[in-house]
């Protein structure tokens, strides 16, 4: 299998092994989106347009739960409780790591000059 690259915010924290808490390191939401993050992203593949870095909690979290009118900006403020509520659901937010992707930190790269 060929790997892939992402970019990551410099502070964000280490991957955690499949089945530990997850800790919003960002490495599966950037990879590909999750069903969820399909609707909102509208494509299968690359970074979800729901993952927002955190710099205050040094993390990444999903829009959809944390913040769905940033998401859906016209979404009547009557379903935004049911929608976060749902969100966290259908990302097993609070169930553990379900990623086996493998992350390593790449060597910076030289920039000329």
């Amino acid at each position: 299998m060929r790997p892939t690259v992402i970019h990551l915010h410099p502070q964000a924290p280490a991957k955690p092994a499949a089945g530990k808490p997850c800790n919003g390191c960002g490495v599966c939401c950037t990879v590909a989106p999750c069903p969820l993050g399909v609707l909102v992203s509208g494509r299968r593949h690359g970074a979800c347009a729901a993952l927002r870095w955190q710099a205050d909690a040094q993390r990444y979290d999903c829009a959809v739960v944390a913040d769905p009118l940033a998401v859906w900006p016209r979404l009547p403020l009557a379903l935004r409780a049911p929608l976060m509520h749902l969100a966290r659901r259908w990302i097993a937010a609070g169930l553990g790591c379900d990623s086996d992707l493998e992350a390593e930190v790449a060597a910076p790269v030289p920039r000329p000059g």
